[in-house]
């Protein structure tokens, strides 16, 4: 039986008198991959900030590895991937391989050395992504999606357990969106990194994730794939407050 890498507990928040998110329970196993859906507004970046201990719940409990976040501190245990297209600064000067290479610190911490095999977990971090042709190029020079495989390279070089992408595919051209989610699918099987992926587009479901939560201020759904997609139209639409539609 595989054990749960999060577990979120009757969690609640809110900002100043605004209550964000309401009595959240859900479990992400060791393996998985979850696709957290909801609309722009629904809580999907609290939620996020909550799990990387950024903000504490109003009530509940969050625990990471089965320990209480309180008290976690293997931080490079889990990945984070955030939306670059709209804070990334293209011109910025940096090669692949020093981007890549800059993900080192959260695993060694700010004032260790670099280790010597640098370069070759560069190299199998950038293998992992399909980006291993890339590493002298300039971070600037690539398309969206290019660089969004890279940022991913870069949480990747610190071998985390788990892997939380929040939007990844916000500047991606529609015809590279499915070989991005096919990268990500290997990463899960092969490599066996449980992934989280957080998008407000219903449209991303797919038959390489596994998993589904359906939050809109509270968790409406949290199951199979399979089970997710005998939910009718009309009850995503309650739930999202607005027309849905799911491609299979």
């Amino acid at each position: 039986m595989t054990k749960p890498l999060i577990e979120l507990q009757n969690v609640s928040f809110q900002y100043e008198h605004t209550k964000v998110l309401h009595n959240i329970s859900f479990s992400v196993s060791e393996g998985d991959f979850l696709a957290i859906l909801g609309p722009n507004g629904s809580g999907k970046s609290t939620l996020l900030k909550l799990l990387l201990g950024i903000v504490k719940p109003l009530s509940g409990e969050i625990k990471l590895f089965g320990e209480s976040i309180n008290s976690f501190h293997n931080r490079e245990w889990v990945g984070y991937v955030s939306q670059k297209s709209n804070a990334f600064n293209s011109a910025f000067p940096a090669t692949v391989e020093e981007v890549v290479k800059s993900g080192l610190t959260k695993k060694l911490g700010l004032f260790r050395r670099i280790p010597k095999n640098a370069n070759r977990l560069v190299r199998n971090a950038l293998e992992s992504v399909g980006m291993e042709n890339y590493m002298s190029r300039n971070i600037g020079q690539l398309s969206g999606g290019q660089q969004q495989r890279v940022f991913i390279a870069r949480a990747l070089i610190a071998e985390p357990k788990l892997l939380i992408l929040d939007e990844p595919t916000v500047g991606i051209d529609h015809e590279n969106v499915q070989s991005f989610y096919d990268m990500l699918a290997t990463l899960n099987k092969e490599q066996q990194k449980t992934i989280i992926l957080v998008t407000h587009d219903v449209d991303t479901v797919s038959n390489r994730i596994s998993h589904v939560a359906c939050l809109n201020h509270t968790i409406h759904f949290h199951g199979f794939k399979k089970d997710f997609d005998t939910i009718s139209n009309n009850k995503l639409n309650d739930w999202y407050g607005h027309s849905v539609r799911k491609i299979h």
